[in-house]
């Protein structure tokens, strides 16, 4: 039996990403230096990234991907890329008590940043137990992964390019990554533009409200880590009450920008173009808006009703108009869209609110996004493959393609769908079960519901649970094991389940 996939090739390209995550850690070291802190941890680091870069280049000095080589690139490189990215963390907590100097939960936290999931294994979110680099670098981490890794080499590296479609395929979230120009790499460095233009329009408002007096708190390291982590959806903070630390104008402001991170970004494409008929007309933008609007709508119902006690964090909901509709409005995206931010402990809220937010959490964003979760656009295409197969039971000999916004989808595409959403599922369950047992076999108490939640959380990218898992929990109580688990479980969300199984079937790799 012969290997039909070159993993050299795979292997040398994915030293290449290793080797161009060193100059990102330029900005921490750039912090460590203003901070006076943890100088050699990014120094040790970034010697430590080059080195091991370029001994994996090695192994092919002109590797040529084909299709499976690319598919196994993507792969690798994203746990490449966690596992460099734990270094700084274990080099920092060397010799101190930070929970990150367990290896394993170094990578929990830098795979959670990585993929934007934004859990965390930290025992004290505080600038008092940790550098202002090392928590600069957690964000940056976030920002790195939230459009791409991959689709940023294409944009960059003209030997991407040349594959880039097929790697892009296989990194981008959502079924399709909409073409904006007739070369793959113009499209990449649009995206990142785009991406990178919010971030900074983001950073600069933060600022602004701030040296306006409406935001306290928002100083210039926070702005710049909070637009590290907004736009990725990731939903880190250096603030251990996340986005609660910050006045109610900080998150009246951060709330477009989740909306539109969730957004399908060639949407702003068209809007460039003065083509509003094509952003109008976007069925599952459409369908985006909708969900938010409507499960904000009915959680303002409840929070004002009284579904939620008055807190130390969120205060009270029960009759504040702007209070209640703030935690809301901000919740729901934070939520829908995989960001993970939070304005309130909302694990404290009644059982009907917390049931709206764990439907928020299954929905996710737009493909082409940099949301999580299922997606708004394979919903609707399995809610109308349900239709049509009640329609086509009543009427046999009916030919019923599934449309979407007037365009019939392919029936390849339509059953991808089917196959990627039950697999999901079933991985989700299983993975729920997994660690309820986990759990009970270290003695730890949980429950369904937070089994439940830490399951989907991570594999939908999203961060926080309920229970102890709440929007200021933390993961750390978990076993290493379950960590493990978790850590593929945001490994598996971010690119999208399927490419991941395929690399561990024998049909990928046999001729």
């Amino acid at each position: 039996m012969s290997v039909r996939v070159d993993w050299r090739q795979a292997v040398a390209f994915t030293g290449t990403v290793i080797k161009y995550l060193a100059v990102a850690m330029l900005i921490p070291l750039a912090v460590s230096i203003v901070y006076g802190d943890d100088i050699l941890t990014f120094l040790a680091s970034i010697v430590i990234t080059v080195a091991v870069g370029v001994a994996l280049e090695r192994l092919d000095d002109d590797p040529e991907l084909g299709p499976r080589e690319a598919l196994l690139l993507v792969a690798l490189s994203w746990g490449a890329v966690a596992i460099i990215g734990a270094i700084p963390y274990v080099i920092a907590g060397y010799g101190t008590e930070s929970t990150l100097r367990h290896p394993i939960n170094a990578l929990f936290e830098s795979t959670s940043g990585f993929t934007t999931t934004g859990a965390t294994v930290l025992g004290e979110i505080s600038l008092d137990r940790h550098s202002h680099a090392i928590l600069m670098w957690r964000q940056l981490s976030q920002w790195l992964g939230g459009m791409g890794i991959i689709v940023l080499m294409v944009a960059i590296l003209p030997e991407a390019a040349v594959n880039g479609a097929q790697l892009i395929d296989s990194e981008a979230p959502g079924p399709e990554l909409q073409k904006l120009t007739p070369k793959i790499a113009e499209t990449a460095r649009l995206l990142w533009l785009f991406y990178l233009g919010f971030t900074v329009l983001l950073m600069a408002l933060l600022v602004a409200l701030h040296y306006a007096g409406l935001a306290p708190n928002m100083n210039v390291y926070n702005a710049i880590a909070h637009g590290f982590s907004t736009l990725p959806t990731g939903g880190f903070s250096p603030q251990s009450e996340s986005i609660a630390a910050f006045s109610p104008a900080v998150q009246w402001v951060i709330i477009p920008f989740i909306l539109v991170a969730g957004t399908n970004f060639a949407l702003f494409f068209f809007l460039l173009r003065d083509e509003y008929a094509a952003v109008l007309e976007d069925r599952e933008f459409q369908v985006y808006l909708g969900a938010n609007a409507g499960l904000a709508l009915i959680l303002w119902g409840l929070l004002f009703t009284g579904s939620a006690p008055p807190l130390d964090i969120g205060g009270a909901t029960q009759g504040a108009l702007e209070n209640s509709l703030r935690q809301a409005t901000f919740q729901i995206a934070s939520l829908l869209n995989s960001t993970g931010y939070a304005t309130s402990d909302f694990a404290q809220w009644g059982d009907t609110a917390k049931v709206v937010l764990l439907l928020a959490m299954f929905i996710g964003g737009s493909a082409g996004s940099t949301g999580g979760g299922i997606k708004i656009v394979r919903w609707l295409v399995v809610f109308k493959g349900i239709r049509r197969q009640l329609f086509t039971t009543a009427h046999p000999s009916a030919v019923k393609p599934v449309r979407l916004g007037g365009t019939v989808i392919d029936e390849d595409v339509v059953q991808a769908i089917y196959g990627f959403t039950m697999l999901y599922i079933l991985v989700f369950g299983l993975a729920t079960v997994l660690l309820a047992l986990d759990a009970g076999r270290v003695g730890l108490e949980i429950t369904v519901l937070e089994a439940a939640s830490a399951s989907l959380a991570t594999i939908g990218n999203i961060g926080p649970g309920f229970g102890f898992l709440g929007p200021f929990g933390s993961y750390l109580d978990f076993p290493s094991t379950s960590k493990l688990l978790m850590i593929f479980l945001m490994w598996f969300g971010r690119l999208e389940i399927i490419p991941v199984f395929v690399i561990f079937t024998g049909a990928f790799w046999n001729e």
